[in-house]
């Protein structure tokens, strides 16, 4: 029987979000979901778990660099976020060239040794693939519930099934799937476009046996919120582009609650 994974003080719920390939959207659906779950009132955290590319320090509008307090580190705050990532260690355009064993200690650091406090959901947006990092959380750490995010490109789809079966192989609990990009609304005449196919993320989560979390669309103030560090969630759920993530946001809360409700609160909360 394998040994119990220590969990992370303070925090109640760790929930990773992965996608199996890059260019899907993954981090814009992370920040935005952290926002909105910390405007309907709950307590949020942002880890950039993606070291090779870490984009939540732009997309946050955040490039000051985290202090030590001892042996600990404290998060960024960024709009009522913790945050915390490799990009306010090497900003700008420094590359980072690690091996496998570099970035497990650099993961175990920045969940372990990072003063996360007291917070409801610790969001961990994970690098793209299969690899090294997805596999240190995963055997180190109690997670209660993994989202994938996917384009209705079936390109993007054959990746996120593999991303869907690691997760189970790592007996990683599935909240769902959240198909991104998922229609262009034509500004002009109001007309519905598939840029990248229909319905393909509702389909695989059919086959796949697991919940379809949300469609959110491709949309210009998205992508504009992400490149000026104001993402489309700080403006609330009535903003421009914004509502859908509020509505990702309360199935994510259902379906952590439902997954609590099975097994326990997976990651125990210090007295």
């Amino acid at each position: 029987m394998a040994a119990p994974k220590p969990p992370v003080a303070g925090v109640r719920h760790l929930i990773t979000i992965g996608s199996g390939k890059g260019g899907v959207g993954k981090t814009t659906v992370s920040v935005n979901l952290a926002l909105a779950l910390g405007a309907l009132g709950h307590k949020a955290g942002l880890l950039d778990a993606d070291v090779y590319g870490p984009n939540v320090p732009r997309m946050l509008g955040a490039n000051e660099a985290p202090r030590g307090n001892g042996d600990r580190i404290r998060p960024i705050e960024a709009h009522g976020l913790k945050v915390m990532s490799m990009g306010f260690l090497s900003p700008g355009d420094k590359p980072v060239i690690w091996r496998g064993p570099m970035l497990h200690s650099v993961m175990q650091q920045f969940v372990r040794n990072v003063e996360w406090g007291e917070l409801d959901y610790l969001l961990v947006d994970l690098p793209p693939g299969t690899g090294d990092v997805v596999l240190s959380l995963a055997q180190s750490t109690p997670i209660t519930g993994a989202i994938v995010v996917t384009t209705p490109s079936e390109v993007a789809l054959e990746d996120a099934r593999k991303a869907i079966n690691m997760f189970r192989q790592l007996h990683v609990e599935l909240l769902g799937v959240v198909e991104n990009m998922s229609y262009l609304v034509a500004p002009q005449s109001g007309e519905r476009i598939d840029v990248f196919g229909q319905g393909g993320g509702k389909r695989m989560a059919q086959e796949m046996n697991m919940p379809l979390l949300g469609e959110l669309p491709l949309v210009p103030e998205i992508r504009a919120g992400g490149d000026s560090g104001r993402p489309v969630a700080l403006g609330g759920a009535a903003a421009a582009g914004a509502k859908p993530f509020f509505d990702l946001a309360q199935a994510v809360l259902g379906r952590a609650a439902e997954a609590a409700a099975i097994k326990g609160p997976s990651i125990a909360v210090e007295d």
